[in-house]
């Protein structure tokens, strides 16, 4: 039993690391930056592409559990590495044509990034009945702190004379198609009822596992899949507006690049320390503070905004990243909790989709901003909907 309880923390950080790499997606921000400049493409053309990615990234999610289903775990998780990777290399061999962009990085390495996402944290959470929330928050964590680490790193390649963009994809796509292709021959599904040690698999609370039709018909499913939706809104609104917002209260554009690396990192420990919480006072409890971290960050932001103050928005800020760390690891320990977990890699990228959902959301109080020239009716919304989340959050039936 030791030796399986060692082995679990072995996959976990295989997987943190695999989904280390995975997020690079997440770094968008600078990996679009040397395309604005060589081929003059708009910033709302390179967001769509990013919007494409987030789209294909949920779609390869539910790809992966259908995989899964009729191959297995390995095969699917070789699929994702080829995608993943031969998406950057067709990126790193653009010729001006953003129809290749779209295609290339936003629905090939979309596809394959969703793919892996779901086969990596279907696989080891299997491993942790008795840790949910922990092995979730800690997963979610290296996924998360991709844009920050891998994203220096492309961001030192690209600035490089002797690198450049093209090549800094093309290394991205084949170190990100090794690990993945590692990660496949590593990993593998505990045999049985679970690896977990016999004295904690009684924690595991699931009554019921629910296909994936059953939980589309539960209302307890639409109620948490809108909450999160609307709770994400907040960080995705705030992670894409971040240095200007910092910059119009009056933060340095030097320190308002720190503040986007500070947001990044409070995203991180946000999914693990939320991954404790869940594990230590349950779900209901750990929802609603994940819920009132939102509505003070919205509110805070918003105060920091209309009084022009850096010092609230520093604070805004870093409650947001907080709060935004909290929804991944909900979204997979609440399903997993809620819903079983036979089958949780089907219902998983499910529930993931709010990631679509709260982008577009993003998006809208994005143009608000633009129309009215300035953030604060944009907070307005963003308040007015955590609000609606918390509503939904009490709403949510205990079980």
């Amino acid at each position: 039993m030791n030796t399986k309880n060692s082995v679990r923390w072995l996959y976990l950080v295989v997987g943190t690391a695999a989904l280390l790499f995975a997020g690079i997606i997440y770094g968008w921000s600078i990996l679009k930056a040397p395309l604005a400049s060589e081929f003059g493409w708009t910033a709302s053309a390179l967001s769509l592409n990013f919007t494409l990615t987030m789209c294909f990234f949920c779609f390869g999610g539910m790809l992966g559990g259908v995989l899964m289903k009729k191959l297995g775990f390995r095969a699917a998780c070789l699929i994702s590495a080829v995608l993943a990777a031969a998406g950057f290399l067709i990126s790193g061999g653009l010729q001006g044509n953003i129809t290749t962009l779209y295609l290339g990085y936003g629905v090939i390495s979309g596809l394959g990034i969703g793919i892996a996402y779901n086969c990596i944290i279907s696989t080891v959470s299997a491993w942790f009945p008795d840790k949910k929330g922990v092995c979730s928050g800690v997963l979610m964590m290296g996924f998360g702190a991709s844009a920050l680490v891998l994203g220096s790193v492309a961001d030192a390649l690209i600035g490089n004379p002797s690198f450049g963009w093209r090549m800094a994809y093309r290394v991205i796509g084949i170190a990100l198609g090794v690990v993945l292709l590692v990660s496949a021959l590593i990993l593998k599904k505990p045999e049985g009822e679970g690896a977990a040690p016999a004295a904690k698999q009684k924690q595991q609370t699931s009554g019921k596992d629910y296909t994936t039709a059953e939980m589309l018909k539960s209302i307890t499913f639409w109620k948490a899949f809108l909450c999160v939706i609307f709770l994400a809104a907040v960080g995705n609104t705030v992670i894409s507006m971040a240095k200007d917002l910092a910059i119009s209260v009056g933060v340095t554009a030097s320190a308002a690049t720190v503040l986007v690396g500070i947001l990044s990192v409070c995203n991180g420990l946000g999914r693990v320390i939320t991954g404790i919480v869940f594990d230590r006072v349950g779900r209901r409890t750990t929802m609603i503070a994940a819920n009132l971290c939102a509505i003070t960050a919205a509110g805070i932001t918003l105060l920091a905004v209309i009084t022009h103050s850096s010092v609230l928005c520093v604070i805004g800020l870093c409650l947001t990243g907080i709060s935004y760390g909290t929804c991944p690891t909900i979204s997979s320990a609440f399903t997993s909790e809620v819903f079983g977990t036979r089958y949780f890699s089907m219902n998983f990228p499910i529930m993931n989709c709010n990631l679509i959902f709260a982008s577009f959301i993003a998006t809208g109080t994005s143009l608000i901003s633009g129309a009215t020239g300035g953030y604060a009716a944009a907070f307005v919304v963003l308040l007015a909907l955590s609000v609606v989340a918390m509503l939904l959050n009490l709403s949510l039936r205990k079980s």
